[in-house]
């Protein structure tokens, strides 16, 4: 609930505190834009800001923009900022620097941002603290490209330089959220402090956020137990714990706050690499897969069964979607008839896998995965590395296959063109790095970016459903909703779609 709802409920905000939350695995670095890893979102979100967030049913809730209009061609968006506001250096925030994030800052470093960016055909500022978008055609996802960690405001004056992506300026970041970044001990926590110049008055309520860094799983779920910290999210806390977090006395869990981002694990596919080319082998694989077992016996019913590509919160969902079933037999026959004959020792070929370093679940699913696919006759083998070492094998495309989640960011297009687009097959993580090429699929997408009616934007993007469905360029395993574990004198934990990425400037203890 807001601070509002609180004080209606008798609830009186309370100032000061240290929250002392988890944070699994540690961030490469603390920088919008240069790093888009989970770990890293959740931190930076208390630093930096969007113009606007978004509700659990995805509507527009603003931050940095008081209010905006569209006007009727779909074409013109005008935002009116707040005013007051400063970054943390004390310089003001004003249109130029929403400009500059827009148009220069997050178009170079995020191709996602590129996707929605791109359709800016100039971009104006009338006067200080009114920014106006006017677009080269309507663009039906515009505003969902906005929201959360995926547009925040970072000041013009620090970052308008040659090398963003390693400006010195990123390992101290300035932005204009409720928290800074006072200390980093790299290995043993990260620690915000309380922005005494936060453009709301009175808030933050609390003086300190502290992230610790702990490695050890088991570690993990002790500090949350015994109360020595009061916040777990994300990777934090395996989801076998689930069950016994749930009936702590002290403890709140929810599997809200991931609307926006929608996660849905699949498995990554190098279709360079063969037979992983050929479309009947990818389908062989997912067939192999019971993914009831996985969200039962690993998730512990954390989210739901993946049905193709898209989340259930994901706009233009299509729920006739079906993935082919659960079928040993029907797999291994398939593949016989794909030409892959299992040899003397009952193995068709062999494949490198690089599970996904961020805790003991994943592992777990990995290992699954190879006993899924001796099951029908694909020889696994493991190739592990640390976080960091994932994110640049995948980039080099050093891989055959490999675990991942992605998001989805509330629209197909901006959360799925980056994945499933031939212009995106670039030497970038988080992107088409697996060389899925498929014209149709390019061209659906490109339409719908531009198809205003819902209607016939729901068609192109079912049939964008089916054909990935049917390719399986990707194997999609679960639609994810991480739970998240907190103190119950904790308040206002989750209260948009963005969860534990929110900037919490209304969070407080009690």
């Amino acid at each position: 609930m807001r601070v509002d709802e609180a004080i209606a409920q008798g609830i009186a905000p309370k100032r000061g505190g240290t929250l002392t939350s988890l944070l699994t695995p540690e961030p490469p670095v603390l920088m919008v834009g240069v790093n888009a890893q989970a770990p890293t979102l959740t931190v930076v979100s208390k630093i930096f800001q969007p113009l606007f967030t978004y509700t659990p049913t995805l509507d527009f809730e603003p931050v940095l923009a008081k209010s905006w209009t569209v006007s009727d061609d779909k074409k013109v968006y005008t935002f009116r900022l707040q005013e007051n506001v400063k970054f943390h250096d004390g310089k003001p925030m004003t249109a130029d620097d929403v400009i500059f994030s827009a148009m220069k800052f997050w178009m170079t470093l995020s191709l996602r941002a590129r996707i929605v960016f791109a359709r800016i055909e100039k971009a104006e500022a009338p006067d200080p603290h009114t920014v106006v978008f006017t677009l080269k055609e309507p663009f039906a996802p515009f505003l969902y490209g906005f929201g959360g960690t995926g547009f925040t405001i970072v000041p013009k004056h620090l970052y308008d330089v040659a090398d963003m992506r390693n400006n010195p300026n990123n390992a101290k970041p300035v932005g204009t959220g409720p928290f800074k970044l006072a200390e980093w001990q790299r290995g043993s926590f990260i620690r915000l402090r309380r922005n005494d110049d936060y453009w709301k008055p009175n808030q933050p309520y609390l003086d300190e956020i502290v992230y610790r860094i702990v490695p050890d799983s088991q570690s993990r779920a002790v500090a949350l137990q015994s109360g020595q910290v009061q916040l777990a999210g994300g990777n934090d806390i395996e989801p076998f714990d689930l069950p016994r977090f749930q009936a702590q006395q002290n403890l709140s869990v929810t599997l809200k706050g991931w609307e926006y981002y929608g996660p849905l694990a699949w498995i990554d596919i190098n279709k360079r690499v063969k037979p992983l080319d050929d479309a009947r082998v990818r389908r062989a694989m997912s067939m192999a897969l019971d993914r009831n077992f996985i969200l039962q016996k690993l998730w512990f019913n954390s989210g739901k069964v993946a049905t193709g590509p898209l989340c259930e919160t994901t706009k233009f969902y299509d729920a006739s979607v079906k993935l082919p079933p659960f079928d040993i037999a029907a797999a291994n026959k398939l593949l016989d008839e794909a030409g892959h004959k299992a040899d003397g020792s009952g193995v068709r070929f062999t494949i490198r896998h690089m599970p996904l370093p961020y805790g003991e679940v994943w592992t777990r699913l990995s290992e699954y995965f190879r006993a899924s696919m001796q099951k029908i006759g694909i020889n696994v083998t493991m190739d592990t590395t640390d976080a960091g070492g994932h994110t640049a094998r995948m980039a080099k495309w050093d891989y055959d296959t490999s675990i991942n989640y992605i998001y989805q960011v509330g629209d197909a297009n901006i959360g799925m063109e980056q994945y499933f687009t031939s212009e995106n097959i670039k030497n970038v993580a988080f992107n088409n790095v697996g060389g899925y090429n498929n014209p149709r699929i390019d061209e659906i997408l490109a339409k719908a970016r531009f198809e205003i009616n819902p209607t016939e934007r729901q068609k192109l993007l079912s049939e964008f459903q089916r054909i990935a469905v049917e390719d399986m360029p990707y194997i999609y395993l679960i639609q994810m909703s991480f739970p998240t574990y907190y103190s119950k004198k904790l308040n206002n934990t989750i209260t948009t779609a963005m969860g534990i990425a929110d900037d919490f400037d209304d969070v407080f203890l009690t």
